[in-house]
């Protein structure tokens, strides 16, 4: 138990896949704490959670998060329960309607950005407002950065007391018209966030094929935590679908193994990113 501890991530769902795409995608509340399960067995101590109607589109319904959240906490003790507040395919208005259920974690968006088809709006008065939302109910913030300037906007939140000064930051990379997937671009993000917000722990999220790639680079420069799931990649391999979000979790777990370190257990992952005991 001496290598250092990563926190392993998972994103099971996503708004995007569909189950044409690949039918291990879980989508119904009991796929997903099946898969979550699985996942943790397999390392994972940290879930990512966006829900879906039954026609598979995605969904703010707060009892769709509830039913989730509660049966992952009975299937995978200590696990963090993350919810997103992301805003494809859902109302604004509603992005932060599941938060009164308390979850340990939710996403945070900092800024707007170009999507492949659409732009991911967050204006300033929405990401207070879900910021102040987190704060009220205890929930700590993952900052979703997609561009340079949301590290400077998370820098406000923290200076006007909407966010802690050691926020868990999440740099995506890889998504089409928006962060390419850059070994220089990550080095870029990662001295400018500890410039801004040296308190910060940090991981980097890698989309489709750019998933490994990334998460090596971020192993490489001592990552508090890897992004893996079907949320971002429905692959194992160019020429095979994965299993499930199991199968991408042994992945990234060998890949820490490779980088001399191993996963955290929940308790670690706990402490690593400055939350409070189960």
């Amino acid at each position: 138990m001496s290598k250092r501890p990563v926190v392993v991530a998972v994103a099971i769902t996503g708004s995007v896949p569909r189950k044409k795409d690949n039918p291990s995608l879980p989508v119904l509340p009991a796929e997903q704490i099946a898969s979550t399960r699985a996942a943790f067995e397999a390392g994972a101590s940290l879930v990512h959670i966006h829900v879906r109607n039954d026609d598979e589109t995605p969904s703010s319904d707060p009892d769709r998060f509830a039913q989730v959240q509660a049966g992952i906490r009975e299937a995978c003790p200590g696990m963090i329960i993350q919810f997103s507040t992301g805003g494809r395919g859902r109302d604004p208005a509603a992005r932060g309607l599941s938060l009164v259920h308390r979850p340990d974690m939710a996403s945070l968006s900092t800024g707007s950005v170009n999507f492949p088809t659409i732009v991911y709006e967050n204006p300033t008065s929405l990401v207070n407002d879900l910021a102040a939302r987190m704060q009220e109910h205890g929930i700590a913030p993952e900052i979703e950065i997609f561009d340079l300037s949301h590290i400077h906007a998370a820098r406000r939140l923290i200076d006007e007391g909407l966010i802690g000064p050691r926020p868990h930051i999440q740099f995506v990379m890889g998504v089409k018209n928006a962060m390419p997937a850059d070994e220089v671009l990550l080095d870029i993000l990662l001295a400018e966030t500890k410039r801004v917000i040296p308190g910060a722990s940090w991981t980097a999220a890698g989309i489709g094929r750019e998933q490994m790639r990334v998460m090596e680079w971020a192993l490489a420069r001592g990552a508090s935590a890897v992004r893996t799931g079907m949320e971002d990649n429905i692959r194992a391999a160019k020429d095979r679908l994965a299993s499930g979000n199991a199968e991408l979790v042994e992945m990234a777990v060998e890949a820490i193994g490779r980088h001399g370190a191993r996963a955290a257990t929940p308790a670690e992952a706990r402490a690593i990113l400055n939350l409070s005991p189960a």
